[in-house]
């Protein structure tokens, strides 16, 4: 049912497509995000002995190694989730588009780019015509 404010989609197989690909960069771009700061965690992991030894200061760089690792693993996970929404998206699994709304709903939150991919995937996926392309084939 088509209502005055959907409009169509104008090439829905390539606006999946685009869908699969944004998510397939924004997930590798988390990912090396989810990298540098598990880099910047280990540094504060290897200044706890240096604390030890100087006495003070242990606590701070125990929480501070935790808390970026805590961030860094979170990011790695969130991003490969994002890949492979993104690869199976692309070739119309049709439990993605489920996944792939999922996460453009928490996306949202992320401003301005998840926000962004957010919105442009929830508005694509959505759509009656895409939501056709994930229908198993008719045996």
């Amino acid at each position: 049912m088509k209502g005055p404010h959907a409009p169509a989609l104008r090439n829905p197989e390539g606006q999946v497509d685009l869908v699969g690909v944004l998510f397939l960069v924004w997930g590798g771009l988390t990912i090396l995000i989810g990298a540098s700061t598990l880099a910047l965690g280990m540094a504060a992991a290897s200044l706890i002995t240096a604390a030890a030894d100087a006495g003070r200061g242990q606590f701070a760089a125990s929480l501070t190694a935790a808390t970026f690792t805590m961030f860094a693993l979170i990011a790695i996970v969130w991003g490969a989730a994002h890949l492979v929404v993104g690869v199976k998206v692309r070739q119309r699994r049709h439990w993605s588009r489920f996944g792939a709304i999922s996460l453009a709903s928490v996306d949202l939150l992320l401003l301005p780019y998840g926000t962004a991919l957010g919105v442009y995937g929830l508005w694509v996926l959505l759509h009656e015509e895409a939501k056709r392309q994930f229908e198993p084939p008719v045996a």
